[in-house]
């Protein structure tokens, strides 16, 4: 029961999320689909975004039509069967969301307060680069690595999320920057050197959107 009661506490956040905007639709990518060559192909990027990220979406707004009937009929064996199922989907959509944003083929440079928090957390933008990467490339099976602010202390952390366990859903910290480490979003360009596409992705960094994200997601007082 407490096991329970801990999941549900995780994905009632996503649901809240997800439900308050309505039904789920696939976001336009901000770039055409080769805009990242050569660091992601084009063909990865419209597989990744007009398949995958779309079967997120599908999937999630079935389950979340599926709930809100079990819910109506106070069905609770439906509402516990469906828990997997929206926070992998809602996840999914949720944290693809984020990675189109964070990446662009002309991304700049980190804003002057975003590069003093990661100086001051982690010694230097290198050095939180490879964390990150460390993270990223350690993923058994699938999942994300994440830079993350906690909302009320305001420090940076690395995090690796499993799966598709949204970061803030899961931990409380506001995701900055993710590294997709699912396979459909590299094998096909760099067959199983994941750390290759590791490394290469933050030449493609939005830090422009990563900066506002920080911004946004630091305490506010």
């Amino acid at each position: 029961v407490l096991l329970f009661t801990s999941r549900l506490s995780l994905v009632r956040p996503l649901i809240t999320s997800v439900a308050s905007r309505g039904k789920a639709t696939l976001p336009d990518l901000p770039y055409d689909y080769n805009a990242l060559e050569p660091v992601i192909s084009a063909e990865i990027m419209q597989l990744h975004h007009s398949k995958h990220h779309q079967a997120y979406v599908n999937n999630l707004n079935v389950s979340l039509e599926k709930l809100e009937e079990a819910k109506s009929k106070n069905d609770t064996k439906t509402i516990i069967q469906l828990e997997p199922a929206i926070r992998f989907n809602g996840g999914g959509h949720i944290n693809h969301s984020i990675f189109w944003q964070n990446l662009s083929a002309n991304g700049g440079e980190p804003s002057a307060e975003l590069l003093a928090a990661i100086k001051a957390d982690f010694g230097s933008l290198e050095n939180m680069k490879a964390k990150v990467s460390a993270l990223a490339i350690a993923v058994q099976g699938s999942g994300w690595a994440w830079l993350g602010v906690c909302p009320q202390s305001g420090r940076l952390r690395a995090v690796a999320c499993p799966n598709q366990d949204p970061l803030e859903a899961t931990t409380g910290l506001v995701p900055l920057f993710g590294i997709d480490v699912w396979e459909h979003a590299y094998y096909l360009q760099y067959k199983n050197v994941r750390p290759d596409y590791v490394n290469a992705i933050w030449k493609v960094a939005n830090w422009k959107d990563v900066s506002a994200r920080y911004q946004s997601g630091k305490p506010k007082n």
